[in-house]
């Protein structure tokens, strides 16, 4: 009888509608590790496109003026810059894996998580169009899509795709280039038009300009396509292997992966903005292919460092504040680009061009300091942050539920 029962409530549960996991059941440290990837993500798009064109990077008068601005410029370049987009492809490929094992059983998984791509897709596509060109949720969507056959492959296939992908990515400034970026002359013709247009333009100047720049975008998405596909993987594979979902036990891995990364990482970065920075010898043709190889091993030390944290009580109780921001990072990273256009377009406040580095920074910090006291206040009365919402009824084809309870 009893088994019978219990067969019955099993059958029950397989039977039942997919549907998202309550809060109680997500991983906090994935969560904290998402909300502290934000503020980095933040940090680089506010001051390096947010505030100037994407393009003022790659040329020499691009370098600020003030001791403080190259201050706070250099910490960005070693600590945050190509590691906070690292982390947050990492994690997507984290989130995928997840979404992938919840749903093992389900006749329907495939379709669901690819309806999950495809609405995340659009998503992007809004957002890349009418919001800001500096979108990574295209390039992530289609990125899911490539990795999404891997997950139902052995770990190995997982892991050896990762390492000839980081291989390709690290390497690829040795080789021949698969796109080319403008010339310096074409750079600065560019520069110049988006200062005009983003600082002085309306609405549907501003639009006009965003639509028109993103194809000269596009070559800079396909330079870290390989990255962000290996970090995918990475990611999966860490859920697949155990690592994630048993932090706890595997604490000294994590400790140790830490440590090496952030020595290493750190020490490959600091050595690729030596000469631009310090004045240091150049490191030539190698200078490229250390600084990817520091971004990476640099961002896989950081995750390693706050999920060993995370599963430690002081640690979790100093980083608890994150994880309501990192639970609707969706909601956040949108939202971000919303107010960062009223700040720096011309039918905002029209600051683009106008500030240095250390002031747009504490621009960012400022908005990122808003966005954990109202991440904590929604998630305090709702289960999802708005866009996590609409992504998550999409997704199952069902409105969820809202209030908490």
């Amino acid at each position: 009888m009893t088994e019978s029962i219990g067969a019955r409530t099993a059958a029950a549960a397989r039977d039942a509608p997919p549907k998202p996991v309550w809060p109680s059941e997500r991983i906090d440290a994935i969560d904290v590790l998402r909300g502290l990837a934000l503020f980095g993500v933040l940090a680089m798009n506010i001051v390096t496109i947010f505030r100037v064109s994407i393009f003022a990077q790659f040329l020499p008068s691009a370098e600020p003026a003030g001791p403080l601005d190259r201050a706070v410029a250099a910490v960005l370049t070693v600590a945050v810059d190509f590691k906070a987009l690292a982390l947050f492809s990492l994690l997507f490929g984290v989130g995928l894996a997840i979404q992938f094992e919840r749903l093992a059983g389900n006749a329907g998984r495939m379709i669901l998580l690819v309806r999950r791509l495809a609405v995340l897709l659009a998503i992007g596509l809004v957002h890349l169009y009418l919001i800001w060109n500096g979108d990574i949720l295209v390039e992530y969507a289609l990125v899911g899509f490539v990795v999404l056959p891997f997950l139902g492959g052995p770990a190995w296939l997982m892991a050896g795709a990762a390492l000839l992908l980081l291989g390709l990515y690290v390497t690829m400034p040795l080789l021949p280039p698969i796109v080319s970026l403008p010339g310096a002359a074409g750079m600065a013709v560019h520069v110049t038009d988006a200062t005009r247009a983003y600082a002085t333009g309306g609405f549907f100047d501003v639009l006009a300009f965003r639509i028109r720049e993103v194809p000269a975008i596009f070559p800079l998405h396909v330079m870290v396509f390989p990255r962000t596909v290996a970090l995918f993987l990475v990611g999966a594979f860490a859920w697949r292997s155990g690592i994630l979902r048993h932090a706890a036990a595997n604490r000294r891995l994590l400790v140790g992966v830490a440590t090496i990364g952030i020595l290493l990482g750190g020490g490959l970065s600091l050595a690729a903005a030596g000469q631009e920075l310090f004045d240091w010898p150049s490191l030539g043709r190698w200078l490229f292919p250390t600084e990817r190889l520091g971004a990476v091993v640099l961002a896989l030390g950081y995750a390693a460092a706050v999920i060993a944290a995370v599963n430690l009580s002081d640690g979790r109780r100093m980083l608890a504040w994150a994880a309501p921001l990192g639970r609707m990072a969706f909601t956040n990273y949108l939202a971000q680009s919303v107010i960062c256009g009223w700040i720096f377009y011309g039918y905002g406040l029209g600051q683009f061009g106008r500030l240095g580095v250390a002031a747009t920074l504490a621009i960012g910090i400022l908005v990122y300091v808003a966005q954990v006291v109202f991440s904590a206040w929604w998630l305090r009365r709702y289960r999802f942050g708005p866009v996590e919402w609409l992504w998550r009824s999409c997704m199952y084809g069902v409105s969820q539920p809202m209030r908490q309870h």
